[in-house]
């Protein structure tokens, strides 16, 4: 344990946060890579997130591991910069695919479409890394891990042994519409107490039912190269929670109690009380929201969206340092020898 402690410590000091993508193919967005390099950093911008980096830097030897990042919806690899940081410091390379028609340059498509290919991007992100020339004499590819927040997290439970059905989400929604609003119709509107949220549930419940209600084929994912999985505020109410009662693989949980988008009782804390003792609680937000994972965090959001991204008043942003060293603590203690 001092010899591991010692190494992760040299690496934290040493390692400079290098930054490359692999392309796109025609089934695939990019893959955008962060791992441990040993060029010197300068200020990189990508759209509106500054961060210091080493783009195109040649990589080193870190601890042999890969941990893949599946983002939320209308995600971006920039948004996680401060927890890759965090893994390539303790020697990790870290992979974020982008997923299909749910990503921050292509928005047209979230919910349980994009939540059945999911699990498949991730497992097609790990071959990319692994026929990369520059990363594949690095990386031992038998034991990855898989972090993931919103429905990134709902891709971490299902490849984590949870099973699922858009059916399941159209009951869900069916059942709790105005109290999970927002995970049925994602930020296209919400209710407001006005006149026109009859309308809007009328087409929520519409829309939901010819899309999913019959749609009863249970979703199950399996890759036997995930070894260990982190959910951050998952989207889970549509999950047979006996499925995650005892999960193939570690499995942690990290929540936000003031989460207006993916509201815990039927989310993270079900699978929580479903899963324990099996699998563990990293952190909980007291005062964190949906986008307190988040780090950097978009700037200057406002109506609908900065009300369920946005830090609520008086949340501290050193817990969200803490519960990425714990993530990176976890990967370590489950996927290092």
């Amino acid at each position: 344990m001092l010899a591991l402690f010692a190494f992760l410590t040299g690496l934290a000091q040493a390692a400079t946060l290098g930054l490359d993508q692999l392309p796109a193919t025609p089934t695939d967005g990019p893959v955008t890579l962060f791992y441990p390099a040993e060029s010197p950093p300068q200020r990189v911008q990508r759209g509106p997130f500054a961060f210091d980096a080493a783009p195109g830097a040649a990589p080193v030897r870190g601890n042999g591991r890969l941990v893949v990042v599946s983002h939320g919806s209308g995600g971006a690899p920039w948004v996680h910069v401060d927890q890759a940081r965090s893994l390539v410091a303790a020697g990790f390379v870290v992979a974020m695919p982008e997923h299909h028609a749910d990503n921050a340059r292509d928005g047209s498509d979230p919910g349980p479409d994009s939540w059945t290919q999911r699990p498949a991007e991730v497992s097609r992100a790990i071959d990319a890394v692994g026929r990369d020339p520059r990363f594949a004499p690095l990386l031992r590819l038998d034991r990855v891990g898989l972090y993931g927040i919103s429905a990134g997290g709902h891709t971490a439970l299902s490849l984590a042994g949870g099973r699922w059905s858009p059916a399941a989400f159209a009951r869900h929604c069916d059942a709790h519409l105005d109290e999970d609003f927002q995970f049925c119709v994602g930020l296209i509107t919400r209710l407001t107490g006005g006149p026109l949220d009859g309308l809007k549930r009328w087409g929520a419940r519409t829309v939901i039912h010819h899309r999913f209600a019959a749609d009863t084929r249970v979703r199950e994912d399996h890759d036997p190269r995930i070894a260990a999985a982190v959910a951050g505020v998952p989207g889970a109410a549509d999950f047979d929670l006996a499925s995650l009662a005892t999960p193939r693989i570690p499995l942690a949980l990290i929540g936000a109690r003031q989460d207006r988008w993916l509201i815990p009782r039927f989310h993270g804390d079900a699978v929580l009380a479903a899963c324990r003792p099996r699998c563990e609680l990293l952190a909980d937000l007291a005062l964190g929201g949906h986008g307190s994972l988040l780090s950097p965090q978009p700037p200057a959001l406002d109506g609908l969206i900065g009300d369920v991204l946005n830090d609520p008043p008086g949340f501290d942003r050193a817990a969200v340092r803490a519960a990425e060293t714990a993530t990176t603590s976890f990967f370590s203690r489950h996927l290092l020898p």
